[in-house]
C-alpha cells in the first residue's frame, strides 16, 4: 500500500515546499493516505500512561491545523502531534519561509506559527472520532500582550479534546519566545499553567509537556528540569529545530535564517537528549526528537533516554514508507541486544 505513495513524494519534491506541503494535506484529509502496516509488538510502549502502539510519533509542524490526525495514524505512527497553535489566527512570517536543504538532508523554516487559530483547530478536534494518541502543540501569538495567557487559554479550550499537550516555547521563529526557557520566565508559564490543570482536574488529567531548544548549555538544562519537576509537568521533548549552522552545510540554503531540522540536527539533539536525561534522573519523560530518519537513529534516542521518539523531516525526503521501515530496524535491533519490550533499552546508553 505504501509504493504509489513513494512516487507521488518524488512528484511533491518537484514543487514549492510550502505548496508541496499544503497538496499533501488535502490528499490526506481527503482520505487519500497510505495504510501502513501494523507495528511489532516490541514497539509498543505507555507515554505518561497513554497507551501507544508504536513508540514512534509525528512531530508539531507537519499538520498545524489538526486536518489530517488519523491519516497519519493510519501510515503507521503510534502516535501524532498536531500544532502548533496559537489562540488567534495568524498567517507566519513572509514567504519563501521553508527551504528544502537536499544535499544535507534538512529543512530550514521560519514559518513563524503560521495556523488558523484555536476555534478552528479546537473545532476539528470536536468532530474527530477518538482513536489513536493525538498530541497538541501550543504556542503564543506573535503580537499577544500575554504570551503566558495564550498558552493557558489554549490549555483550557483543548482540555478533553487532546490526550496530551506540548508547551512549545523553542520555536525560534516567534521574536522573544525563547526567552520563556529562563528560569524566571519559565516559572511564571509553568506555575499558571499548573493553576489552570488544577481547575481542570474535574474534567479528568492529561500529560502536559515541554518542548525545548538543542541550544542549551547545562546550567539551563538543570534550571529546566528543576522548575518542570517542580510545577508538575510530566515530560520534556528534546528537540525543537537549532538556530547553529554546522559547518557540514553544503546546500546554498545553509544561510537561511530560520530553524534547522533534518539529519544534522541528530547528533547534537540526541546529545542534549542524553544530558535532559541525566540531569532528570529518569524522573521525567522524555520524547526524542530532531534528525530520525532511520532505526538506527530511533534506537540512539531512545538508548539515550526518550521513551518515545518523533520525526517530521525525513518524511519530506524519504515518504510515508519510511515509517515502516524504521519500526521494523528498530525492531530488529531491540531482539539482537537481547530486549524484550522497547522500555527495556531507554536509557540504556
Amino acid at each position: 500500500m505504501i509504493a504509489p505513495y513513494a512516487l507521488a513524494a518524488g512528484l511533491l519534491r518537484r514543487l514549492d515546499p510550502e505548496q508541496a506541503h499544503g497538496v499533501t494535506l488535502k490528499l490526506l484529509s481527503a482520505g487519500l493516505g497510505p495504510r501502513g502496516p501494523k507495528p511489532d509488538p516490541i514497539l509498543a510502549t505507555r507515554l505518561c500512561g497513554l497507551p501507544l502502539t508504536s513508540a514512534l510519533g509525528l512531530a508539531a509542524g507537519f499538520d498545524k491545523n489538526a486536518e489530517a490526525p488519523d491519516a497519519m495514524l493510519a501510515a503507521g505512527f503510534g502516535f501524532v502531534e498536531c500544532g502548533t497553535v496559537t489562540p488567534r489566527p495568524q498567517a507566519g512570517n513572509p514567504r519563501p519561509r521553508l527551504f528544502r536543504l537536499n544535499e544535507d538532508r534538512a529543512v530550514i523554516n521560519r514559518m513563524g506559527f503560521n495556523n488558523e487559530g484555536l476555534e478552528a483547530f479546537a473545532g476539528r478536534l470536536t468532530r474527530r472520532p477518538r482513536r489513536g494518541v493525538l498530541g497538541a502543540n501550543i504556542g503564543a501569538n506573535k503580537d499577544s500582550e500575554d504570551r503566558v495567557g495564550d498558552y493557558v487559554l489554549s490549555l483550557t479550550r483543548l482540555w478533553g479534546l487532546a490526550d496530551y499537550f506540548t508547551v512549545n516555547i523553542s520555536s525560534p521563529n516567534t521574536p522573544g519566545l525563547r526567552a520563556l526557557q529562563t528560569r524566571q520566565a519559565l516559572e511564571d508559564l509553568l506555575g499558571r499553567l499548573a493553576e489552570a490543570r488544577a481547575g481542570l482536574a474535574a474534567q479528568g488529567d492529561h500529560p502536559v509537556l515541554l518542548k525545548v531548544a538543542p541550544d542549551l548549555d547545562d546550567a539551563e538544562i538543570e534550571a529546566i528540569v528543576t522548575t518542570v519537576k517542580a510545577f508538575g509537568l510530566n515530560g520534556i521533548i528534546v528537540s525543537n529545530t537549532t538556530i547553529s549552522r554546522p559547518q557540514t552545510l553544503v546546500s546554498a540554503h545553509r544561510g537561511e535564517t530560520g530553524g534547522l531540522s533534518g539529519a544534522p540536527l541528530m547528533a547534537p539533539s540526541t546529545a542534549v537528549l542524553a544530558r535532559f536525561h541525566a540531569a532528570s534522573k529518569a524522573a521525567l519523560t522524555l520524547i526524542g526528537a530532531g534528525g530520525v530518519a532511520s532505526g538506527a537513529d530511533a534506537y540512539a534516542k531512545i538508548r539515550a533516554g526518550a521513551s518515545a521518539v518523533q520525526l517530521y523531516s525525513a518524511l519530506v525526503y524519504e515518504g510515508p514508507g519510511l515509517i515502516g521501515r524504521i519500526q521494523t530496524e528498530l525492531a530488529q535491533r531491540l531482539r539482537a541486544d537481547g530486549f524484550t519490550a522497547l522500555d527495556q533499552a531507554v536509557g540504556a546508553a
